[in-house]
């Protein structure tokens, strides 16, 4: 570079140790590479929020860059420019003096531009009998230089953030459109489901977005409405399956109707089940939430606390929930025969899912037996449904995360 010692800052400014360092790394950078000096001002520039550069910054480098003679930055020539404050102004819009010096400590505390300043403090140059410089005081743009690739690099990570916050600002927008209508939808045409639950879920998930949302903000948002949207869909599901069940019994009842009931009875034994217990299974409506209605993943963020008791201090799978469950069913006082009846009516995941529930709000419910086997009398009706359930808890733990954050 033009130099090859360490500067110190003319006057009361102070000499730190991430000065020195990058005056060092300055020197020690390849010195065989020009680059364009405005590419470099626009990498500078998309990287802003990574070198913490405010707009009036870039304005005050803009004028900096347009002192120096030529486009090129390259080691062989001299590297410091020399203007005035007042030069420096007029070429920045105008910018207060006061401003102007901030502008110039923010762009040095960055490590955009190093100063060389003088004996005296002034900024000039001197000229050989040649008319070449041969000395310069000033502001040395040499970093721009020796970290150009890194400058580009930042960029690169600037313009890859701002694609990610697009795509999932775009998907937070249509999730929070088709859980809106979908809510809409249910709760019109009297679809049977919790949906004043999910409309306050909504509504609580909107209430926290941010005026001015970060990647985290938006990335969290879009995990739990995405949640709810499962829900929902999964509400509309079961509403579906029922209709059919209904259209599937009507068409039996016809079939029974049209046929000779000697026959069904010959027919009935080879099945292995007596007609009182073919009747009991038609009536019971269909409750059961399958495990691939929810990740077992969603479960243990909603129940983290059952883990502890799977097989070896983990749940892993969902035969692992299910042991893990059975330990809790002991531990919270549930009878045997209340834990069997609710594995008959909602399925052993399904049981299993509101008995890790069930364990992570131990402290607010007052007879964990009686309690599940209300929901178990829910379900039978087709009354109950795990997924605002879970789903609160969801919302819950990753709220109290987010707080101790």
């Amino acid at each position: 570079m033009e130099t090859r010692h360490i500067t110190t800052p003319f006057g009361r400014r102070p000499m730190t140790l991430a000065l020195v360092r990058r005056q060092i790394a300055t020197e020690q950078s390849s010195t065989d590479k020009s680059v364009d000096k405005w590419r470099v001002f626009r990498d500078v520039g998309d990287a802003r929020s990574k070198l913490d550069l405010q707009d009036r910054t870039l304005a005050v480098l803009n004028a900096l860059l347009s002192f120096y003679p030529t486009t090129e930055l390259n080691a062989e020539n001299n590297l410091v420019v020399f203007p005035s404050n007042t030069q420096l102004s007029a070429r920045a819009n105008g910018i207060a003096g006061t401003t102007l010096r901030k502008c110039l400590a923010a762009l040095v505390e960055a490590g955009i531009i190093i100063r060389k300043d003088s004996p005296n403090g002034k900024r000039y140059a001197r000229k050989g009998a040649a008319g070449d410089i041969q000395d310069a005081y000033g502001f040395s743009l040499a970093p721009l230089l020796a970290r150009s690739t890194e400058f580009a690099s930042l960029a690169q990570e600037v313009a890859a953030e701002q694609r990610r916050f697009r795509m999932i600002k775009d998907r937070l927008s249509i999730a929070r459109r088709d859980v809106r209508k979908l809510i809409s939808t249910g709760m019109e045409e009297g679809a049977p489901g919790d949906w004043r639950v999910a409309e306050r879920a909504f509504i609580e998930i909107v209430a926290r977005f941010k005026r001015r949302p970060t990647l985290a903000d938006l990335t969290a948002s879009l995990d739990e409405m995405m949640l709810l949207h499962e829900e929902v869909i999964m509400m509309l599901e079961i509403n579906e399956k029922e209709l059919n069940t209904d259209g599937n019994a009507i068409a039996y009842g016809c079939h029974i109707q049209n046929s000779n009931t000697e026959s069904c009875n010959e027919l009935e034994p080879s099945f292995g089940r007596k007609p009182e217990e073919k009747i009991e299974i038609e009536q019971k409506p269909i409750a059961r939430t399958e495990p691939q209605a929810f990740p077992l993943s969603m479960v243990l963020r909603g129940c983290p606390d059952i883990a502890d008791f799977g097989p070896g201090g983990s749940v892993g799978n969902w035969r692992d929930l299910m042991s893990a469950a059975v330990t809790v069913r002991s531990m919270l006082g549930v009878s045997p025969s209340a834990y069997e009846e609710a594995c008959e009516v909602m399925g052993p995941a399904a049981a299993a899912i509101a008995v890790a529930c069930i364990y992570e709000r131990a402290g607010h419910i007052n007879s964990a037996g009686g309690y599940l086997r209300d929901l178990t009398a829910k379900a039978r009706r087709g009354e109950f449904s795990l997924g605002p359930m879970l789903f609160a808890l969801v919302r819950s733990n990753a709220s109290g995360q987010r707080i101790s954050a």
